[in-house]
């Protein structure tokens, strides 16, 4: 392997390391580092120790500095962040401290600002694992945004009009905004292997660049004089697109390829790689950026794969055969060289990425250079509808290579995502490009097959956290929710929806749950609609729950009618949901409070009729709505008010106008709201006024759309929360404890 790369690998390694704050990496680091460089002499073998001895240095004393930077601003109020996301009322808003970077967040009850933004927040400020949160922020504007992010934000409105319903998809490819695309699309582009196409990186760069450099030259531009245009396009596009990380490493290796051309100085791949991926240098936390990391990885495993490629011979086959085999062997290695990243990041590492990745190159390499004349010529609506139109059909094609390749069984390996589980795939990653980068490859081969192995089939011991964990799961628009006990096992309500050739049960629900161990004791439904029960029937036939309890309110849809063939199919009691009903699983207390059988029977909305449940551990309390609207609020609040007060509330409806009344927040007083909400949903959810009477009744507003899975852990007496990366400890105001009658009710399972 290059010199320079092990040099580069050795301190973005010891970067890692000291990161971690694991004592045990940074021997492992040091000594790897040591060991990849034992040929070379005890000279270089030195310099790799201490460069990964320095890199832990840089990283612990970044991480000391960005912690005094909290603890200042701790201590000054208001605090001053610049925000990642747009502020409004009722939203939870991820930040980055002015000072430095260190992660913030605020849950605002008032005041607005753009994306961008440098805002001053009042409110009660608490310590978070990546920096700190706000709570019941009072946001004002300092300054507005700065010219990248308004130009960021025009590129996306323009994105918007232009490509219409591609656009989620488009805001990916284009400008690295992935906050549009549902949970349906990235699991199935991450079980096909095609995650890395979501991210901007070399690959979009790259053909964009060919592209116009190629239309130049047929211009009769001269070929020097194209290059040059070319490299200043692009710098301006990474502008306009917000910088992102992978897309400046991009940038930068596409510069210095295009100055070695101009000055007609030959330069090695590995100094190109070298240069390109040399940002943590100055900025050692974006070794932490799993972008950049992605695009690095690639980029190394691409070039070691066409070494290996000319070694056996390759260039001696036909063109198309040596074609298909050059991009079969490039996508294999770097589907295993990216195997930690993705391990970690998505949970699953996709065993048919290089045929989904051949399926996908040729369609990609088509639609890019077609989106970015979109997105140029977007003040020229027709000549931009006409570019639109024809990547559509592409677009529509990468969707269904990612649809079809996500549907094949066992096309995805999912893995833990824990340290020990990165680590080692860490050691299949090495070892695999090393197999590729030298002739002494049986070493290299024994090693990869070692870590494959422990990889896939080491048994993984169920976490247990010892406490009770509520997880509102991202199924788009729809609800998922998980409660996990102490022991580890499983209550779900819900199960999210379904679409033409799935459901979130399969794609989302059963591989979250079975990452994670453990089983499944009972299945809630809160109510037969689509968006609740579409995921029903693979959840009971997969995961197997003792009890299937719903409304017994009849709804329209299918899915409905084949979750109840389902359960009997597989053996799951069925029982309606009764008010007073009550159960404790490993000291986890459920209650049921709705609905009740004299109120439903002049019903014809299902909503109307959804399954309330109350939860106790300790003295925490959580009410889980499903979708009830303001007359089941009202009947509760007659026949059960004085239960109804609650520390974390799943706000009814999705957020929607229809629930959520001010009477019923006045009983329930939610210290924390959660809200499961489809990104840039047709039904326009949540709404506004709901999400700022949430704030304006003290509840900590967290979205499904903006923060993905939501997860919240009590031990009877306190609530850490985490979401996006993120977790803190919630200020929590003990409710009253419940009637005599009702905790001295029996416990039974349903």
């Amino acid at each position: 392997m290059p010199l320079v790369v092990l040099v580069l690998g050795a301190y973005f390694a010891g970067l890692l390391a000291g990161y971690a704050d694991s004592f045990t990496l940074t021997v492992g680091v040091t000594a790897a580092a040591a060991f990849a460089a034992r040929s070379r002499g005890r000279v270089v073998v030195l310099g790799l120790s201490s460069l990964a001895v320095a890199g832990v240095v840089v990283a612990r004393t970044s991480h000391t500095d960005e912690a005094a930077c909290v603890r200042r601003a701790l201590h000054q109020l208001p605090v001053v962040v610049v925000v990642d996301d747009s502020v409004a009322p009722g939203a939870y808003v991820r930040a980055h401290l002015r000072d430095c970077e260190a992660g913030a967040a605020l849950a605002v009850e008032s005041g607005d600002a753009a994306i961008g933004s440098v805002v001053a927040a009042r409110g009660d400020v608490l310590q978070s694992q990546r920096g700190l949160v706000v709570q019941h922020a009072h946001v004002v504007i300092v300054r507005a945004p700065g010219l990248l992010s308004r130009w960021r934000a025009s590129a996306g409105r323009a994105i918007d009009r232009t490509f219409r319903g591609d656009a989620p998809l488009v805001r990916a490819l284009l400008i690295a905004d992935r906050h549009e695309l549902s949970p349906e699309i990235r699991d199935r582009f991450a079980a096909a292997g095609l995650a890395h196409i979501l991210a901007i990186a070399g690959l979009h760069i790259g053909i964009i660049a060919v592209a116009i450099e190629l239309v130049l030259e047929l211009a009769g531009v001269p070929r020097r004089r194209a290059a040059i245009i070319t490299t200043g396009v692009l710098v301006f596009y990474v502008a306009v697109i917000g910088a992102p990380i992978p897309a400046v490493r991009s940038a930068t290796m596409l510069l210095t390829v295009a100055i070695s051309r101009i000055a007609q100085r030959p330069t090695s791949r590995w100094a190109i790689v070298a240069i390109g991926g040399s940002q943590p240098v100055i900025a050692p936390l974006v070794v932490l950026d799993a972008g950049y990391q992605l695009s690095v990885v690639g980029v190394v495993a691409m070039i070691a794969a066409g070494q290996f490629a000319a070694r056996i011979g390759v260039h001696r086959l036909p063109w198309f055969a040596k074609a298909v085999a050059i991009t079969l062997i490039g996508t294999t290695v770097a589907t295993i060289a990216s195997a930690p990243i993705v391990a970690w990041v998505f949970g699953r590492v996709s065993v048919a990425a290089p045929l989904t990745n051949l399926a996908a190159a040729p369609l990609i390499a088509l639609a890019q250079p077609m989106l970015f004349c979109g997105l140029v010529l977007s003040p020229i609506p027709p000549l931009a509808s006409m570019f639109a139109d024809a990547a559509h059909p592409l677009l529509f094609a990468l969707d269904r290579v990612a649809r079809t390749a996500a549907e094949i069984p066992n096309a995805s390996v999912v893995v833990a995502p824990t340290i020990p589980a990165a680590v080692t795939a860490g050691v299949l990653s090495f070892a695999v490009i090393a197999l590729c980068l030298t002739r002494e490859w049986t070493r290299p081969a024994i090693v990869a097959s070692l870590a494959a192995a422990m990889l896939i089939w080491s048994p993984t011991a169920p976490f247990q956290s010892g406490m009770v964990e509520l997880h509102m799961i991202d199924v788009g628009q729809g609800d998922a929710l998980a409660l996990r006990t102490v022991h580890g096992r499983w209550i779900l309500f819900d199960a999210g929806g379904a679409w033409r050739g799935g459901d979130a049960g399969r794609s989302i629900v059963i591989p979250y749950v079975g990452r994670r161990g453990g089983d499944v004791d009972l299945f809630v439904l809160s109510h037969p609609h689509t968006d609740h029960v579409g995921g029903a029937t693979s959840v009971l036939r997969t995961l197997r729950p003792t009890a299937y309890v719903d409304p017994g309110f009849p709804g329209p849809a299918t899915s409905y009618r084949e979750s109840l063939v389902a359960a009997r199919e597989s053996h799951v009691r069925w029982q309606r949901a009764h008010p007073g009903d009550s159960l404790t699983i490993d000291g986890l207390t459920i209650t049921f409070l709705a609905p009740d059988s004299a109120w439903t029977s002049h019903l014809d909305d299902p909503n109307l009729a959804s399954v309330v449940a109350l939860v106790r551990v300790g003295e925490i309390r959580m009410l889980l709505m499903g979708d009830a609207e303001a007359p089941e609020e009202a009947w509760l609040l007659a026949h059960e008010r004085e239960l109804l007060r609650a520390n974390i509330l799943k706000v009814g409806h999705h957020g929607s106008k229809t629930s959520s009344s001010d009477a019923f927040l006045d009983a329930v007083r939610p210290q924390l709201a959660l809200v499961s909400v489809g990104t840039g949903n047709t039904y326009h959810l949540p709404t506004p006024s709901i999400m700022r009477a949430l704030a304006a009744h003290g509840a900590q507003v967290l979205r499904t759309d903006r923060l993905g899975t939501i997860v919240a852990r009590t031990d009877g007496h306190r609530v850490l929360v985490e979401a996006a990366g993120d977790s803190w400890e919630l200020p929590i105001v003990i409710p009253p404890l419940p009637p005599a009658s009702l905790a001295s009710q029996a416990s039974s399972t349903p």
